[in-house]
């Protein structure tokens, strides 16, 4: 019995140490935003696509956006305004021609995604937020969030879309 208990601590003590964020790769420190607190959702690429969009002018971007499943609720039953805790992400890369499609086509047509830009965030607490319309928001490029000055930006940004929850986005059924 005693070389069961032994057993047993040993192997939950290999299993803490395997799954430790030294042994993983993974990095112990989280980045957050400076100013909402915000941090990327583990999982978040595994989110279901809200829509997809081309930015044209200074951004000239191709960008996806996804939510959560609290978002994906409102989205498909129309209810505004988002419910706490909805959380909707931007991925935005810079697009280039695919000589590999193009090469199909015969022309120069098609464009896919290049390096990625960043990733922006709106997540929904009504009480936290309260001064922000209910949703924090956050930005990161490479893995680091944005500064301060660029994040007091979003809000106002927003403003023109205070009719549908301060969300530009349309669900792309």
């Amino acid at each position: 019995m005693k070389r069961i208990g032994i057993f047993l601590f040993l192997a939950a003590t290999a299993a803490c140490f395997l799954a430790s964020p030294r042994f993983t790769g993974a990095s112990s420190v989280e980045e957050v935003s400076s100013i909402f607190g915000i941090r990327i959702p583990a999982g978040y690429r595994d989110w279901r696509l809200i829509s997809v969009a081309h930015e044209a002018g200074n951004n000239n971007d191709l960008r996806a956006i996804l939510g959560n499943d609290a978002a994906i609720k409102a989205y498909r039953e129309e209810k505004l305004p988002f419910p706490d805790g909805t959380i909707i992400v931007r991925l935005a890369w810079s697009y280039v021609p695919s000589e590999e499609n193009n090469k199909v086509f015969g022309r120069d047509q098609s464009f896919v995604a290049g390096p990625p830009i960043n990733v922006q965030l709106m997540v929904k607490d009504s009480r936290k937020y309260a001064a922000t319309g209910g949703w924090g928001f956050a930005q990161f490029k490479d893995g680091k969030p944005a500064d301060e000055a660029l994040l007091r930006t979003c809000f106002p940004c927003h403003i023109p879309a205070k009719a549908r929850d301060y969300v530009f986005t349309h669900y792309a059924p």
